[in-house]
């Protein structure tokens, strides 16, 4: 049972995906459905390269998820399971499955949904690598029943082929309408305010261009003797004022007659855009759930508003990682049965940020002062 072609040739495996098997990239590789799914997805890349305090949110989120240890009932299949989740191959060039499930995140965040491939090794004696599916190149479909999702891929050609071992597809969605296999993305809602935000970004690089890099406007009118001469004058003045321009060190002009002197647009000034943008911001970070400043927003805030916003926080992370733990126990669960391991496990996140560790601590010691109170009052109780 093989999942991927290999090809021996110097003693070097060479893997190809399930998922990605026959796809080119060429046009539109899916359906009617398929391709408005796919439009939505350039929306969305292109929703992050356009605003960069969205993507640095999303990066934000997916740096703050943290890690992750797996607690195993056997402590020497723990072992092996560590080792393995810290040097198992994931894509092309990277190691650990802290990789792998950064990139999903990533992907799910974006786009509502991630896709993921566990690569076994040849006859499956065990996992080669995991790697990251591209949604372009595969197509989710509801089966016969709501509790079973089919996953396709797509010929050069466009024709739908099912991917042969769905065992092996690692598959979650970010909050699915009722009767939908795709997620929704966190960036759905979003377009429209950021459209807004870039027009005025926009308008602000344009009114600079015309006010900051100032234009002038030089205006000759002749005199009764020299209207004969009106056209060779205009263009002398010209050329002499475009050589003042053009030069790199100041340059005087002189000239006689008549000759006046504008700056275009002098008398305009530049709209005040902070109000409006700073409104289009506070809807776009409510929407991601980020604390303005942890992107170095200098928002009035006070301290108590600061860790009410933290604590938000803590549950928008905690959320994300509860979305997280079913793919990686699938990867768990598969290591096991390529290992031929039973035992029993669960995953254990890392705490947040410093402050979780400072307020456990503190809870620790109120916990153990508390006990001692009562031991304290007990012997007291028995020695009366």
């Amino acid at each position: 049972m093989e999942l991927f072609k290999r090809r021996k040739k110097k003693d070097r495996l060479e893997v190809q995906t399930a998922v990605s098997e026959g796809y080119d990239g060429s046009g539109f590789p899916f359906s009617a459905v398929g391709a408005q799914t796919s439009c939505e997805r350039r929306l969305y890349k292109a929703l992050r390269e356009s605003v960069p305090i969205i993507d640095a949110a999303l990066y934000k989120i997916i740096r703050l998820v943290g890690g992750f240890k797996v607690r195993c009932s056997d402590k020497q299949a723990e072992k092996r399971l560590d080792e393995f989740l810290k040097t198992v191959r994931v894509n092309g060039s990277q190691r650990g499955i802290d990789s792998f499930i950064s990139t999903f995140l990533d992907q799910l965040i974006t786009y509502g949904t991630a896709v993921g491939e566990i690569v076994p090794e040849r006859g499956c004696r065990g996992i080669a690598a995991l790697y990251n599916a591209s949604l372009d190149d595969v197509e989710l479909e509801a089966g016969d029943n709501p509790f079973d999702i089919r996953y396709y891929t797509c010929t050069a050609a466009g024709e739908r082929v099912p991917v042969r071992f769905p065992a092996l597809i690692i598959c979650s969605t970010l909050m699915n309408d009722p009767g939908k296999v795709y997620g929704t993305s966190v960036l759905k809602g979003l377009p429209f305010v950021s459209d807004i935000l870039l027009k005025i970004i926009n308008a602000v690089g344009t009114n600079w261009d015309r006010v900051g890099n100032v234009r002038f406007a030089v205006s000759y009118k002749p005199g009764e003797n020299d209207r004969s001469f009106t056209k060779e004058r205009a263009a002398q003045i010209a050329s002499e004022w475009s050589k003042a321009m053009k030069s790199r060190e100041p340059k005087d002009f002189v000239t006689v007659g008549d000759v006046g002197i504008k700056v275009i647009g002098a008398e305009n000034q530049i709209p005040d855009c902070q109000i409006p943008s700073r409104m289009l911001l506070e809807q776009i970070l409510s929407k991601l759930s980020i604390p303005p400043f942890l992107l170095g927003l200098s928002w009035s805030s006070t301290e108590r508003m600061s860790s009410q916003q933290a604590d938000i926080l803590t549950t928008e992370l905690e959320f994300y990682r509860k979305c997280l733990e079913d793919s990686i126990r699938r990867i768990c669960e598969m290591f096991f049965k390529t290992e031929g391991i039973v035992t029993e496990h669960r995953i254990e996140w890392e705490n947040i940020n410093l402050q979780d560790e400072v307020e456990l601590a503190r809870a620790r010691l109120l916990n153990a002062q508390a006990d001692a109170l009562k031991e304290n009052t007990a012997a007291a109780k028995k020695e009366e």
